[in-house]
């Protein structure tokens, strides 16, 4: 009378594709332009260049830096490179952008980098709950990159997935 208890979800087949693993939490340093401006609206060539002499470039040693000016304000195109250049010279990773939009391409960058062998054929399901928030983009960024190579694609926890695609 006593069946034996099946654990169905083990059983299934599935592939849990989990994008907190894979996206980590980024450390990015702003560098924002708009502190180097001379009364907030234009840069001084002469002043940024010492305020860049002075500057703890060290302290981006290793960095992601999102390199932008919050400023609406005339700033030359050599001002950037001047950082970037900078940041450069201490092993920094540059980013042109907000923090936000480095984020966003870290994260799209990692995304590409999933070896899309690993779940060719197979059932997948991304997982929905987690312990971070996952941008929208993230999960359209998987399944763009998933859906010719697997079999299917799902959405949420193994014993509960929303339908995503399914190879004809």
């Amino acid at each position: 009378m006593d069946s034996p208890i099946v654990n169905r979800v083990a059983e299934s087949g599935l592939t849990t594709l989990d994008l907190g693993e894979i996206v980590p939490v980024w450390k990015i340093r702003p560098f924002d332009l708009a502190a180097f401006l001379h009364m907030g609206l234009v840069l001084k060539e002469k002043d940024f260049r010492q305020s860049m002499e002075d500057l703890d470039w060290e302290s981006y040693r290793g960095s992601d830096v999102a390199l932008f000016c919050s400023a609406d304000a005339i700033v030359p195109h050599w001002a950037f490179m001047l950082v970037a250049s900078r940041l450069q010279g201490v092993e920094a990773r540059v980013h042109p952008g907000t923090v936000a939009e480095t984020e966003k391409h870290l994260t799209l960058e990692r995304i590409s980098a999933i070896p899309v062998s690993d779940y060719t054929g197979k059932r997948v399901v991304v997982k929905g709950c987690g312990d971070r928030d996952i941008p929208d983009y993230a999960y359209s960024a998987v399944a763009f990159l998933l859906s010719p190579h697997v079999r299917s694609l799902m959405y949420g926890e193994p014993c509960s997935t929303v339908p995503v695609y399914k190879r004809k």
